[in-house]
C-alpha cells in the first residue's frame, strides 16, 4: 500500500512530497531544507531512492540535488532541461519502478515548457495519485508568464490542454497533489479547496469548465506582479545550488549594528527587526524595518531588497533567528551579515528609538479626510476589488521605489492583514528628509466596510507632495 506524506512549506506557499511503500520512498518537488525530508523518512523507517522534479522551479530554490546525492537517489529531471549536474534525464514513456510504486512522467506544458506531471501507481498498476506541480491546481493552474512575457500566450494554451489530458486519462478517484498553489505567485489564482481528485477538478479547475479562449484571456487578464528574486531561481536551479547552509550568524555588537542602522538601506545596509508588526510600531530602532517573521516573511523581504545588500536581522531569541535563516536559505539568501538578539535596549549603544501609531479602520472613519493621506499597500487584484475612496494605490513591492510620492503630514497605510501595512511604514520612516506622521491599520481589510469607510472602485487619485 502506497502512503504519501506532505512537506508543506508555508512561508512560500508550496508543498513537497514523500510517498513510499513501507520500505523505499520518492520525494517530489523537496525544498532546500533537505533536513525536514531526512528527518520524515527515518521516522517512517524508509530508504529515499528517487527524487523528481516537476519542473525547473522559479519561486525557490530546490533541494533535490543535494537530497539526491545525500542518500544516493537517482535524480529524475526531464531530460529536455539543460541543466550544470548529472542528473537522471527522464521523460514520457519512462515509467520507472520504486519498490512496489510505478512512476508514469505525463508531459504536462504550460508552467513551463518542460513540465512534467507524474502519475502513481501501485503494485496492481491502479493510479492512485498525481504529482501535478504547476499544471493542475485545487481550482486553478499555475501561472504561465515566468519563463518570458514572448511566450506567455503560448504556455497558457498549453496549460489548457495540459489539464484537460490530465483528466482524460487518469482516473477520476486519483488524488491531485500540486507543488503550488497554498499561497505561492506560481499559482495564476488562489485555490478553491485545499484537497482534491482528478474527477473533483472537473467541476471547479477553470481549464476545465472555459472554452480554450476564455481560459486564456482570463488566466492573463488576471495574472499580476510576482516577486522579483522569481528571475533569480530557475537559473540558480538550473545549474545546481549549492549544499544548504542553516548555521547561526555571526553575532552583530551594539557598535557595529548602530554603525549599520545609521547607513541605512541607501547604503545597502538593511537592518531587518523580525519581531510581531504591533511591538515594531510600539518600540523599534531608528533605521530598522519591519518584516515579522510570519507568513509571507520570505516572499517580501526577498522582493523588496536588492541582492547586493547586506541583511542583518533583528530577533528576540536565536531561535527566531534561525527559523528566519530557514525561510532566507529557502530563496537563495545564503549569505547574513549577522543577527542581534535579545531586549532593544541590549542591542546598541543608545541608539535612537521611534514608535508609530497602530489603528483599526475605525479610527481612520473618524478623521478628516482632507487632513490625511490614505494609502493602500494591496496588489493590484486586491484592489480591483474595491477600496478606501480617496486612497493611493502603492502596492508594497513598489513602495521602495515610489515613497517619495507619499507626502508629509499624517498617512495611515493598509493591506490586507496589516502585514505589507507594517513593512510599508517601515520603509516610508527610513526615507531621510521627510516628516510624516504615520498611521498602521492593523485589521483585516473586510472591516473597513464593517466601520463605515466608503469604499469605491477604480480610483487613481494622483498624489502630490
Amino acid at each position: 500500500m502506497i502512503d504519501v506524506r506532505t512537506i508543506a512549506t508555508i512561508g512560500l506557499g508550496d508543498r513537497s512530497y514523500l510517498a513510499h511503500d513501507g520500505e523505499v520512498a520518492l520525494v517530489v518537488d523537496p525544498q532546500r531544507d533537505i533536513d525536514r525530508v531526512l528527518a520524515l523518512a527515518d521516522e517512517l523507517g524508509v530508504r529515499i531512492t528517487h527524487v523528481a522534479e516537476t519542473h525547473i522551479h522559479n519561486d525557490y530554490v530546490t533541494g533535490g540535488l543535494e537530497l539526491a546525492r545525500r542518500t544516493g537517489a537517482a535524480y529524475l529531471v526531464d531530460a529536455r532541461d539543460h541543466v550544470g549536474f548529472e542528473r537522471t534525464p527522464i521523460a514520457e514513456g519512462e515509467d520507472v519502478a520504486i519498490g512496489t510504486m510505478r512512476l508514469r512522467p505525463l508531459a504536462t506544458p504550460g508552467h513551463t515548457h518542460h513540465h512534467l506531471s507524474y502519475a502513481l501507481a501501485d503494485a496492481s498498476g491502479a493510479v492512485t495519485a498525481v504529482f501535478t506541480g504547476g499544471s493542475m491546481l485545487y481550482g486553478t493552474t499555475g501561472r504561465t508568464d515566468l519563463v518570458s512575457p514572448d511566450d506567455t500566450v503560448e504556455l497558457t494554451h498549453a496549460q489548457y490542454h495540459s489539464v484537460r489530458r490530465l483528466v482524460d486519462e487518469l482516473p477520476g478517484d486519483a488524488v491531485v497533489l500540486p507543488t503550488h498553489g497554498f499561497g505561492s505567485f506560481c499559482s495564476a489564482t488562489p485555490p478553491s479547496e485545499e484537497a482534491s481528485t482528478v474527477g473533483g477538478q472537473r467541476a471547479v479547475n477553470p481549464a476545465l469548465t472555459q472554452d480554450e479562449q476564455e481560459f486564456v484571456d482570463t488566466l492573463i487578464a488576471g495574472l499580476g506582479a510576482y516577486p522579483a528574486y522569481y528571475a533569480r531561481m530557475g537559473p540558480t536551479n538550473a545549474a545546481g545550488p549549492a549544499p544548504v547552509d542553516l548555521s547561526a550568524p555571526e553575532p552583530v555588537g551594539p557598535s557595529a549594528l548602530r554603525t549599520r542602522l545609521e547607513q541605512g538601506i541607501a547604503a545597502g545596509q538593511w537592518v531587518v527587526d523580525l519581531r510581531e508588526r504591533t511591538a515594531f510600531a510600539a518600540e523599534h530602532l531608528v533605521g530598522s524595518l519591519s518584516f515579522p517573521l510570519a507568513q509571507p516573511f520570505v516572499t517580501y523581504l526577498g522582493w523588496l531588497m536588492p541582492a547586493d545588500a547586506e541583511l542583518t536581522l533583528i530577533g528576540e531569541t536565536g531561535e527566531q533567528v534561525a527559523d528566519a535563516r530557514r525561510e532566507l536559505v529557502r530563496i537563495g539568501i545564503d549569505r547574513l551579515a549577522g543577527a542581534a538578539t535579545g531586549p532593544l535596549d541590549t542591542l546598541t549603544d543608545g541608539a535612537p528609538t521611534a514608535s508609530y501609531e497602530v489603528s483599526g479602520f475605525a479610527g481612520l472613519l473618524a478623521r478628516d479626510p482632507s487632513a490625511v493621506t490614505v494609502v493602500d499597500a494591496r496588489t493590484e487584484n486586491e484592489r480591483a476589488g474595491g477600496a478606501v475612496a480617496g486612497s493611493v494605490h502603492i502596492p508594497l513591492h513598489e513602495m521602495l521605489a515610489r515613497r517619495g510620492e507619499v507626502p508629509d503630514g499624517e498617512v495611515w497605510i493598509y493591506c490586507g492583514s496589516g502585514y505589507r501595512a507594517s513593512v510599508a511604514a517601515s520603509l516610508l520612516a527610513v526615507e531621510p528628509g521627510r516628516d510624516r506622521e504615520l498611521v498602521v491599520i492593523d485589521e483585516d481589510w473586510p472591516h473597513a466596510a464593517d466601520a463605515g469607510l466608503r469604499i469605491a472602485h477604480d480610483q487613481a487619485p494622483v498624489l502630490t507632495s
